[in-house]
């Protein structure tokens, strides 16, 4: 088992993206490519952004410290520490209104949206 502090680690990736040029840090704390889930911690400076990308899973963002704005086509959304945001699956960005810090959680699908998985199990005949 691995225990990791959250809060900790928010105020870390805060730092950083103080000290980084783009304003912004991350660091993955569970799965990956290897994995369906995948859970990162992203520290943003207020002003900057993660510019619009599309989202095919199931993703949430919540809200560590500060207000973010998530945005998709015309809508958009306000939410502030403390806040959960389940992400739609269409294209999408995040802005820091302040400083701030979420989890952002992917669960990958094992297929593409809307397909329909079916498989094919081949028989063999009898003996005989």
């Amino acid at each position: 088992m691995t225990k990791i502090s959250i809060e900790a680690l928010a105020h870390q990736q805060l730092k950083v993206a103080a000290d980084a040029g783009g304003g912004r840090a991350s660091e993955t704390v569970y799965g990956g490519h290897e994995k369906s889930l995948r859970q990162t911690v992203i520290g943003m400076l207020r002003g900057t952004s993660l510019s619009e990308h599309d989202n095919q899973d199931d993703a949430t963002v919540y809200v560590l410290h500060g207000r973010i704005r998530l945005r998709v086509g015309d809508d958009s959304w306000k939410a502030r520490a403390g806040s959960l945001l389940i992400v739609p699956q269409a294209r999408h960005s995040i802005e820091a209104l302040e400083d701030s810090a979420v989890l952002m959680s992917v669960a990958k699908r094992p297929y593409p949206r809307g397909e329909i998985v079916t498989e094919t199990i081949a028989l063999e005949a009898p003996p005989g």
